[in-house]
């Protein structure tokens, strides 16, 4: 059988199919890096988003509406990343994690406030901001 009657590819497809495979394979890889930094910035907006609502239901609970403004306005729940890794929240805390508290309306219902601020990756800051009205 004769060289010249063979069928197959030549060299320059071979070449430019390797291209557009090599060209597919890299925009995957970033495609892949891209949705596991977006998986883990949404992870750590459910965390924080949890934990503001924990401390949201914890004011709710554990104060009489008349007195929820005065200790808010104290501080009561402003919270440290220490203070949230401990004992009675023992929460898997966020880097750099803080809450902060504030009355936007007082009197019945009582209007509270929960932010939660965060260092994301790359020291990206980060918050959430969660509201509720609390009456008798």
């Amino acid at each position: 059988m004769d060289w010249r009657t063979k069928k197959g590819f030549t060299l320059s497809e071979l070449m430019i199919a390797s291209l557009i495979l090599a060209l597919t394979l890299v925009s995957m890889i970033g495609l892949i890096t891209n949705l596991a930094s977006v998986n883990e910035a949404n992870r750590d907006l459910l965390i924080a988003t949890m934990h503001a609502q924990y401390v949201l239901e914890e004011i709710k609970e554990n104060a009489n509406p008349s007195q929820v403004a005065s200790l808010v306005n104290a501080g009561h729940w402003d919270l440290t990343t220490a203070q949230l890794a401990a004992a009675p929240y023992n929460l898997t805390t966020l880097s750099g994690e803080s809450i902060d508290t504030a009355v936007f309306q007082s009197g019945n219902p009582c209007g509270v406030t929960v932010t939660l601020s965060w260092v994301a990756h790359a020291q990206r800051p980060r918050s959430v901001a969660l509201s509720t009205l609390i009456a008798d």
